[in-house]
């Protein structure tokens, strides 16, 4: 294994903490006996072009620090390699650290994890999400949860949103959405089954168990096993929906009679005027068919 390592940094992440947090993370690695080099980009594309070319001369290892987004980008180069990934969490969500048992907030004690993890060969093995690609989208990889439906509805009314600023923003996103709020027919297809027809409010294909900033959609997924969880939350009026959407940051939703979970490893969603978004991001409008990748990521822990 090679000893330099490569440190991908969103220095945005966290309102700024990813720029403090990579110095004692790189810190914790050169006290171990690694050289470290730093990746930054002038933005994603770039920064996932360096990442790659780190990948194929040979780094020893990716370690991600910033929040979910970092991540992500992370995955598209080391999907299907030998190159293991460690993470400092410092983003706003840092769902898949959380999913992975691994530190947030701590990126000292991350870095330290991580050059451990590096020297005793700690390294497990889980399982990925893999977008199928398209003409119009190229194939992605995914660590946490796909959403479609009700939840990605509210991201893309965020989005577009430019004011007010933060956290707040998508609470007035989720009111606004509220007020028109109608479930959505959808065609679900597992493992290559039949076709489900069904009037559901959200689907959510989880490889792990949250996603924005702890919320447990798919509180049982488990990410070395083979299959996704598939959270399907049906028909549901308004006052049902702000009933159960609390329960989401416990997972006591899944006890719900409008929830029903299935597992498989493969999963087609077909639903008109949805976009669908994994680890987040946005994947563009469904239809997509998402494949669960055995042992796909090499994780330091």
């Amino acid at each position: 294994m090679s000893a330099e390592i490569t440190l991908l940094v969103n220095p945005t992440a966290g309102r700024g903490r990813g720029a403090h947090a990579a110095q004692p993370a790189a810190s914790a690695l050169r006290a171990a006996g690694f050289s470290v080099r730093t990746v930054l980009g002038a933005d994603a594309e770039d920064a996932l072009a360096r990442l790659r070319t780190a990948v194929r001369e040979g780094t020893g290892a990716v370690i991600a620090v910033g929040g979910d987004g970092v991540v992500s980008l992370a995955l598209q180069a080391l999907a299907g390699t030998l190159v293991p990934l460690g993470v400092v969490a410092v983003g706003t969500g840092n769902d898949f650290a959380r999913a992975m048992g691994l530190p947030v907030g701590e990126p000292a004690q991350a870095g330290r994890l991580a050059a451990e993890a590096l020297k005793e060969g700690r390294i497990r093995e889980i399982d990925l999400g893999r977008v199928a690609g398209t003409p119009d989208r190229r194939e992605t990889w995914y660590g946490t949860v796909l959403c479609s439906g009700f939840d990605s509805r509210v991201n893309d009314r965020g989005n577009r949103m430019r004011l007010p600023a933060g956290r707040f923003k998508y609470d007035l996103a989720i009111l606004a959405e509220l007020a028109a709020f109608r479930p959505f027919p959808y065609r679900i297809t597992l493992d290559d089954g039949p076709v489900i027809e069904t009037e559901a409010t959200l689907v959510a294909v989880g490889n792990g168990t949250s996603y924005g900033g702890g919320m447990r959609i798919c509180a049982d997924a488990v990410p070395d096993d083979g299959l996704f969880d598939v959270v399907v939350v049906g028909d549901c009026s308004r006052t049902t929906l702000l009933r159960v959407f609390p329960q989401v940051y416990k997972g006591t939703h899944l006890g719900h009679p409008k929830v029903t979970v299935h597992r498989a490893a493969k999963i087609t969603l077909e639903a008109a005027g949805i976009t669908a978004y994994a680890d987040g991001e946005p994947l563009g409008p469904l239809p997509v068919t998402a494949d669960c990748v055995p042992g796909a990521l090499r994780l330091l822990s």
